[in-house]
């Protein structure tokens, strides 16, 4: 009888540290574009086109990753991923040109593709078994470990830590904690709630307009976040001048904001509403944006970076959990059309910032984001009738 009260804890425990072993992963990469760029020494637009590859390849495995969760549930996906994944980053370090670091980073994209539908599909189980809304805290959790990673890298950086030898001491860490938490993971994934009129449940090709509308949000908010992502080192390094040893203190401060945002935005929503959540999150993104174009300083642009983490902090989280609760398809299937959609975004806007990078300037390239700011608080209104609906429950 104890075991079966505590089962729900063991779950969400164990559905955390995923999250957290993935943001450990992306944030060894993340913080080490800049280490990448001048060993291979890249262009700004040649950094650019070789950042379409993770994204891309978590692009072509999309649907392949929905197909296989609902097929086989999503703890027997990660059961395998989640090694793959970490040990994806070896092969990232042992790319000695551009072609070889591009298809080691679209089988990097591939492998995390795999475990990000599997987890968030998890996180959907879990939130249906408390009946309120935790999902966004598990997405802190993944930006707690980027803004744990990100500090990790800069003492490394400081002490002339190798990329090799950062990237062995993750790949250690994330299997030796694989062995003792995958067994506690939810053991079936929950199905569709009801089907649609015609009493056949939707398939992926054939997305309900809410699904596509959900997309569309996850694609703003992707846009601005892979951005921040791959560029946020590079702006405080070129644009505001810091020295090589803080230059990643941007990443830091975005990163630290996007934690902290998700495990507030649960309280957030049960107190206010996922309505007010997304306008707020909108107008975060387009003013902190603009804070760090308008005054290029290191203060200016770390508390401007803040301001966007917080900005986009919720907005990924609250459309997955909306997916997840489809009523024509399972959680996986559901989750990964809107990811797709959103990840598109995630592929297209970083190579964008490195090309009009190249023929204007980088401040110019970030006042794209503001504008998707603008675009996520003025739509917001388009969700409401189902959002309502799902409240009330």
């Amino acid at each position: 009888m104890e075991a079966l009260l505590y089962k729900p804890l063991y779950y969400r425990i164990a559905v955390g540290i995923l999250f957290f072993n993935q943001g450990i992963i992306f944030s060894a990469w993340a913080t080490r574009i800049p280490d990448f760029k001048n060993a291979l020494n890249l262009t700004e637009s040649q950094l650019g086109s070789l950042l379409f590859a993770l994204p891309l390849g978590q692009i072509l495995v999309m649907m392949l990753s929905g197909w296989l969760v609902a097929k086989f549930t999503s703890k027997n996906v990660i059961k395998i991923s989640a090694f793959i994944h970490p040990a994806m980053l070896l092969l990232l370090a042992s790319a000695g040109s551009y072609l070889q670091l591009f298809w080691s980073l679209l089988l990097f994209g591939m492998c995390a593709n795999l475990t990000n539908i599997s987890i968030n599909t998890q996180s959907i189980d879990v939130e249906r078994i408390y009946g309120r809304s935790i999902n966004a805290s598990f997405h802190g959790i993944w930006s707690l470990a980027g803004f744990v990673g990100g500090l990790l890298s800069m003492l490394l950086v400081a002490y002339n830590v190798s990329v090799w030898e950062h990237f062995i001491g993750v790949v250690a860490y994330i299997w030796c904690i694989l062995f003792f938490i995958l067994k506690y993971t939810v053991p079936t994934d929950f199905s569709p709630a009801k089907n649609d009129e015609s009493g056949k449940t939707r398939s992926m090709f054939k997305p309900t307009p809410y699904i596509l509308l959900l997309g569309l949000f996850t694609f703003a908010c992707m846009s601005c976040e892979g951005s921040m992502f791959d560029w946020s080192v590079i702006y405080f390094r070129d644009v505001i001048g810091t020295p090589k040893d803080i230059s990643r203190i941007g990443f830091a401060s975005f990163m630290s904001a996007m934690a902290m945002g998700r495990f507030l935005a649960d309280f957030f929503i049960e107190k206010f509403g996922r309505m007010a959540l997304l306008r707020l999150s909108g107008t975060l993104i387009c003013v902190g944006m603009l804070s760090a174009i308008v005054v290029p300083n290191v203060y200016a642009g770390a508390i401007g970076f803040v301001l966007v983490g917080f900005g986009v902090s919720s907005v990924v989280p609250t459309c997955y959990s909306l997916a997840g609760r489809s009523r024509r398809l399972p959680s996986g299937i559901a989750i990964a059309i809107v990811s797709t959609i959103g990840f598109f975004g995630f592929l297209l806007f970083p190579p964008i910032i490195g090309y009009i990078a190249e023929i204007s300037s980088l401040r110019f390239s970030f006042a794209l984001m503001g504008c998707v700011g603008i675009m996520v608080a003025l739509m917001s209104p388009l969700l409401r009738n189902r959002i309502a609906e799902i409240e009330k429950k």
